[in-house]
């Protein structure tokens, strides 16, 4: 699998970055560029959620992606590297996104958290779900890079990144495979996270579970129309 490079950040972004990442109204200053996004991230205190983080990780691909998919936040992989979806969901992502017949390096992939939230297990640091606040916290990003990249379809991959998506409470299973409209003019779509796929411990159902995260980015490359 092909990492994201790192998007290089100029001292003005730097320094515009020192500005908006602190806890300014929703829609104080807001980053014009995904450079000034990346730039601000790595430099966010909206919850706190940075003090255990590496660093935050913004979201990766072209300015001008007609698709835009959306995690839920950084794992431990992604957390060291600084780039979204590199680890096993990234593989599995990947994986899917190839079966679909869509090029990753022609989608923005972002997460609704931008901090890898965890506890400790011994030396091991495992994944704990973002909760509501930490969620809306980071709408500021999302948001953002939602503005600047205007993609025409946004999948929302799990509950979490619904609910950063979309900004309400939404059962997956119940939702997914029904195109429904978003702020802006875009077109939104619910599936699977990749990592759920990956928990999955009966095989059939692991494959059905990966049948539909493939279907469901079918839908959302025939939304995004063609690049």
């Amino acid at each position: 699998m092909t990492e994201p490079a790192s998007r290089p950040v100029s001292r003005r972004a730097s320094r515009a970055a020192q500005r908006a990442s602190r806890d300014g109204a929703w829609n104080e200053d807001p980053p014009d560029s995904l450079e000034a996004v990346a730039a601000a991230v790595a430099q966010c205190r909206r919850c706190e959620l940075w003090r255990d983080a590496t660093q935050g990780v913004a979201g990766a691909g072209p300015a001008s992606a007609r698709l835009m998919l959306v995690g839920e936040q950084p794992g431990d992989q992604e957390d060291m590297a600084g780039a979204p979806f590199v680890g096993p969901a990234g593989r599995v992502l990947d994986q899917a996104l190839e079966r679909a017949g869509v090029a990753r390096g022609q989608a923005f992939v972002t997460n609704a958290v931008k901090h890898f939230k965890h506890e400790m297990r011994g030396k091991r640091r495992l994944h704990k779900r973002p909760d509501a606040g930490e969620v809306a916290a980071c709408r500021w990003w999302l948001e953002a890079e939602r503005r600047l990249v205007r993609p025409r379809a946004i999948v929302a991959m799990g509950a979490t990144a619904a609910l950063g998506a979309i900004g309400r409470p939404t059962p997956i299973a119940a939702s997914r495979g029904r195109p429904f409209d978003l702020a802006g003019g875009a077109r939104g779509l619910v599936t699977y996270h990749p990592s759920m796929i990956l928990r999955v411990p009966d095989a059939a159902a692991k494959a059905a579970a990966f049948a539909a995260l493939v279907e469901d980015l079918r839908l959302a490359a025939r939304l995004a129309g063609p690049g």
